[in-house]
C-alpha cells in the first residue's frame, strides 16, 4: 500500500514537473513565424539576422517570405502573412498602415530600425574635401561649372534616375522647382541602375566631381563614402510632394522648393504575432542597424557576392558587441553556439 501510494505520489510529481517544463517550453517558444525578406540586399540581411537570431535564441521557427515593399505589405494587410515585415519602407504604403493600425491588425514594434537612411543628392567626399563652403544644395546648384556635362561643358550635369523609376518624376520636379535649367545646369538620364552606379564609380575612382541622386543605406553609398547635402529649403509639406513633386511633370503644374522628403522605416508586424511572441518582440524592438555599419555590410555583400544567410553569419561574427546588446545574456549565448 505504501509502495503504490509512494509510486503514485513520484508518477504524480513527475508529470507536474513535465507539464511545467512543458509550458515553461512553450511560454519561451514563439512558435512558427512568416517573415518578409524584401528582395534588396539591407532586405535580405536583416530578415537573415532576425530569423537566426529568433530561432537560435527564443526558439521560433522561421519562415522567409521574398518580395517587394507593395506585395509583400498587401500580403500582410490582407491575410495576416507575413507575420513580420522587418524593414518595412512605409512611405508607399502609409495610409493603409495607419489603417491597419487602427483596426488593430498591425502594430509597428520599431520606429527605425536602420539609422541615418534616405533618399537625396550627393556628392564625392573629395568634393565636400575640397569645397567646405559649398555644403548645402541650393549652395552646389550656384555652381554648375564645377560639374562640366561631357556632351556640353557649357552645362553642369545632375545626374537623376533611369526612366521609370519613381524617383525620375521627383528628380524632374525638383529640377523645375530650382530652376535648375536657367542656373545652367542639365537633367541628365543615366539610363540604367548599372549607368546610375557606373557615373557613381567612374567619378569617384577618378577623383573626378559627381553631384546626383541617389539612397541609402547601400552598397554604392558605403563604398565610395559619399557625402549627403542638406538643403536649405524647409520642407513643403505633403501636398506638394504627394500631389505635385511625386507626379508626372503634366501633373504638377508649379512644383515648389521643397526638403526631400522623410524616407522612414519601419519594423511591422500583425497583431497575431504580437499576442504570442513575448521575447521575441522585445528583441525586434531593440535592434537598430546604424547606418555606417549596414553600408559597410552591403559593400561586403556587393564584393564577396554573398547572399543573406551568409550575410548575416558574417555580421553575427563581426558584430557581436552590436547585436549582444539587443538580447539577453541567455539568448546571445545560445545564438554564439550556433556560430
Amino acid at each position: 500500500m505504501i509502495n503504490k501510494q509512494l509510486l503514485t505520489l513520484a508518477a504524480g510529481a513527475a508529470a507536474l514537473a513535465f507539464s511545467a517544463t512543458g509550458a515553461a517550453a512553450q511560454d519561451s517558444s514563439c512558435g512558427s513565424v512568416s517573415m518578409a525578406e524584401f528582395d534588396w540586399p539591407s532586405g535580405e540581411l536583416m530578415a537573415n539576422v532576425d530569423k537566426i537570431i529568433l530561432e537560435e535564441g527564443y526558439g521560433c521557427d522561421v519562415q522567409l517570405v521574398t518580395g517587394g515593399t507593395t506585395t509583400i505589405f498587401a500580403s500582410m494587410n490582407e491575410k495576416g502573412e507575413p507575420e513580420v515585415a522587418g524593414e518595412l519602407w512605409i512611405n508607399a504604403v502609409r495610409d493603409l498602415l495607419e489603417k491597419g493600425i487602427e483596426e488593430g491588425e498591425l502594430k509597428i514594434v520599431n520606429e527605425g530600425p536602420i539609422t541615418d537612411l534616405g533618399e537625396g543628392w550627393w556628392v564625392t567626399p573629395k568634393f565636400a574635401e575640397e569645397h567646405p563652403e559649398l555644403d548645402t544644395v541650393e549652395k552646389i546648384l550656384e555652381h554648375p561649372e564645377l560639374f562640366p556635362y561631357q556632351e556640353d561643358e557649357s552645362k553642369g550635369a545632375f545626374i537623376g534616375c533611369p526612366a521609370g523609376w519613381g524617383c525620375q518624376l521627383v528628380n524632374a520636379n525638383l529640377y523645375r522647382a530650382f530652376d535648375m535649367e536657367e542656373k545652367g545646369w542639365e537633367l541628365v538620364d543615366p539610363g540604367s541602375a548599372a549607368g546610375l552606379d557606373g557615373s557613381m564609380s567612374k567619378a569617384a575612382e577618378r577623383g573626378e566631381p559627381w553631384f546626383g541622386y541617389y539612397w541609402s543605406p547601400t552598397a554604392m553609398i558605403g563604398k565610395y563614402e559619399m557625402v549627403l547635402l542638406p538643403f536649405e529649403a524647409e520642407f513643403a509639406g505633403d501636398e506638394n510632394w504627394n500631389g505635385c513633386i511625386a507626379l508626372a511633370e503634366q501633373d504638377c503644374e508649379d512644383p515648389k522648393k521643397t526638403a526631400w522628403t522623410k524616407s522612414e522605416v519601419r519594423t511591422v508586424v500583425t497583431d497575431e504575432f504580437a499576442e504570442k511572441s513575448g521575447p521575441a518582440q522585445d528583441y525586434l524592438s531593440k535592434r537598430v542597424f546604424p547606418g555606417e555599419v549596414m553600408n559597410q555590410m552591403l559593400v561586403y555583400m556587393q564584393d564577396e557576392q554573398a547572399g543573406g544567410e551568409d550575410a548575416a553569419f558574417y555580421f553575427l561574427e563581426k558584430h557581436k558587441d552590436l547585436w549582444s546588446e539587443w538580447v539577453t545574456e541567455d539568448v546571445a549565448k545560445k545564438v554564439e553556439e550556433k556560430l
